[in-house]
């Protein structure tokens, strides 16, 4: 399937990993980029500037296809050194990367004046136009169905992507709520050149996150999610855990602040949920689409099912186009 995004990375399936805090290793982003998708390693998953570039020569030793690396931009009072982690990627010789966050444009500036392809996150059509202006070469927009941070703006893909598409010129991913052929198809006929997957790749087997976590993918349901920090203007979609729960029940306090619910949602006990797959432990981040996730295949199992079904699905609508139309009843 070619599409302007297979044609702008040089993949063969219009299917891009997204940038997942503690699950874009090496390996999970060489994992899909085998599969015949666009893999992706995050950035800060890696402790310090060095730690990620010796991840991006590992995930080279992993395949020999294209693969991305994310870095996102968090507003913070003690910020990653995100210039130091944008020269490890430069360095590397990367030449895709996904942005995403507070303030992208010196980190596309520099990007794109060493030949980097730069694909942008965004939540809106507005940021997706003023990302377009920046010189960004894509878009990934990000409906309000999205695990992690979907904007304040509340609107899902089946109307932020046509309308995305009505204005951006550049290439465009369709993201959250995909998982599998039928979303595909979906975001071909909405005007998008290929999907942004996050939660469906978290469970995979290649996933380096605890099975228990990847158990609970499976059985969650389209309902099983939270949506946090609303009250604090930062509005993120978490599974529905133990820890979501209090996260939510402490929130709705009229009198409220984050530094009530700071201790529970820190992205170190995040990581030790995922790690442990212990559901006290810390925050989940995982969207709607755990209401088709049925199995915990491998990567290229996976992207091999949603291409075998998009085509299937292609092929039916055309059959369903060539229908001749019906007969007009006979007249009196």
């Amino acid at each position: 399937m070619k599409t302007r995004f297979t044609d702008l990375v040089g993949v063969e399936a219009p299917v891009m990993q997204g940038g997942m805090m503690w699950v874009g290793t090496a390996d999970m982003a060489a994992a899909v980029s085998n599969a015949g998708g666009l893999g992706t390693i995050t950035a800060l998953t890696q402790p310090n500037p060095d730690a990620l570039r010796r991840e991006i020569e590992r995930c080279r030793t992993l395949t020999s296809r294209p693969f991305a690396v994310n870095l996102t931009i968090l507003p913070s009072v003690t910020p990653r050194p995100y210039a130091d982690y944008r020269r490890a990627i430069i360095d590397s010789g990367v030449t895709i990367v996904e942005t995403a966050g507070h303030k992208p444009q010196e980190h596309v500036d520099d990007f794109k004046a060493h030949g980097v392809i730069v694909i942008h996150k965004c939540t809106s059509v507005r940021h997706a136009l003023s990302s377009e202006r920046m010189g960004v070469d894509a878009i990934s927009i990000d409906g309000f169905e999205c695990a992690g941070h979907p904007g304040e703006d509340d609107v899902p893909g089946l109307v932020l992507i046509p309308a995305a598409a009505d204005k951006v010129k550049v290439p465009m991913l369709a993201s959250g709520g995909f998982g599998d052929g039928r979303g595909l198809v979906a975001a071909l006929a909405l005007g998008a050149d290929g999907i942004n997957m996050g939660t469906r790749f978290c469970a995979t087997v290649e996933a380096p996150i605890h099975d228990h976590i990847k158990q609970l993918l499976v059985d969650n349901d389209e309902r099983s999610t939270h949506l946090i920090f609303r009250e604090f203007h930062n509005s993120g979609r978490v599974a529905k855990t133990p820890v979501s729960d209090k996260v939510v029940a402490i929130s709705a306090r009229p009198d409220a602040v984050f530094e009530d619910i700071q201790p529970l949602v820190s992205g170190a006990k995040g990581k030790i949920a995922l790690d442990t797959g212990d559901l006290d432990a810390g925050l989940v981040w995982a969207g709607q689409v755990q209401g088709i996730i049925r199995d915990i295949p491998t990567c290229k199992a996976l992207i091999d099912r949603i291409m075998d079904d998009a085509e299937a699905l292609t092929a039916r609508l055309a059959r369903i186009a060539e229908r001749p139309p019906a007969a007009a009843p006979a007249m009196a």
